[in-house]
């Protein structure tokens, strides 16, 4: 819109560009903290492989520990052991997990499924992203994006959490999810 367009009381003020807001509405951003300095340093200096491959290497860790225990054979107590369902007795959102991780890994699909259905449907998934991220972080790719919207994942976790209160209940059919 040109001067000429604006009403008159309009045309005759100076064209000052956007208003500036009082003092009172800015936000005054506080400076970091030196752990945040020094994370971000850090960040700024380490080289792009490095964050994909820390996760690597946790995965990695937690692979080898879940192998190493079996926690197939693992008693009450035994390594490794839940201490929601140790001190309770109650069978927590996590329950099975580890088991279903160990069967995953030596190939056995149904018995994994049985310890923890959610955590076999979840992996896969888990994966590519992964896969995704760290191949566009370290090599560029642009592998199709997984986008998950905010109902999928709100309804995923509705979905563990009745199955989580329902794998506790002492009656039939309910016990065959107690693992």
């Amino acid at each position: 819109m040109s001067t000429a367009e604006l009403p008159s009381w309009l045309a005759d003020r100076p064209v000052e560009g956007p208003p500036v807001p009082p003092e009172w509405f800015t936000y005054a951003r506080p400076a970091p903290d030196r752990l945040t300095r020094l994370a971000d340093r850090l960040a700024a200096r380490s080289p792009v492989w490095l964050a994909p491959l820390a996760v690597l290497t946790c995965a990695g860790a937690a692979i080898g520990y879940t192998v190493a225990t079996d926690p197939t054979t693992a008693s009450a107590g035994d390594a490794p052991s839940c201490l929601l369902k140790y001190l309770t007795g109650f069978v927590c959102p996590g329950c099975g997990g580890t088991r279903a991780a160990w069967f995953l890994l030596h190939g056995d699909v149904p018995d994994a499924a049985r310890h923890h259905l959610l955590f076999v449907f979840a992996v896969p998934f888990l994966v590519y992203m992964y896969v995704a991220w760290a191949g566009r972080k370290v090599f560029g790719w642009r592998l199709p994006e997984l986008s998950i919207r905010p109902s999928v994942m709100i309804t995923f976790m509705a979905v563990w959490g009745v199955w989580s209160i329902l794998r506790n209940l002492p009656w039939a059919p309910f016990t065959a999810f107690y693992v």
